[in-house]
């Protein structure tokens, strides 16, 4: 799916996490210049709401019929 919008997978978690209100501030941890470009990257990445559908199918909340969406689902 990243290489269909044309993103690194990691910058569309990152960006996906951005979008989701329980989340307030993501934690990353860069190793190399490249890794923080694509986290400042992310901060501008925009997704549709056809990615963020698709991204919630593929990575669905836990219990039933996802009662929350994940992230917030695994917050407490």
């Amino acid at each position: 799916m990243c290489a269909e919008i044309g993103e690194d997978p990691a910058d569309v978690g990152l960006a996906w996490l951005l979008s989701r209100e329980g989340v307030t501030a993501p934690i990353v941890g860069p190793r190399t210049q490249t890794q923080l470009d694509g986290a400042l990257h992310a901060v501008e990445l925009t997704l549709s709401a056809e990615t963020l559908t698709r991204l919630d199918e593929i990575f669905p909340a836990p219990g039933p019929n996802g009662s929350k969406p994940a992230p917030e689902a695994y917050a407490w």
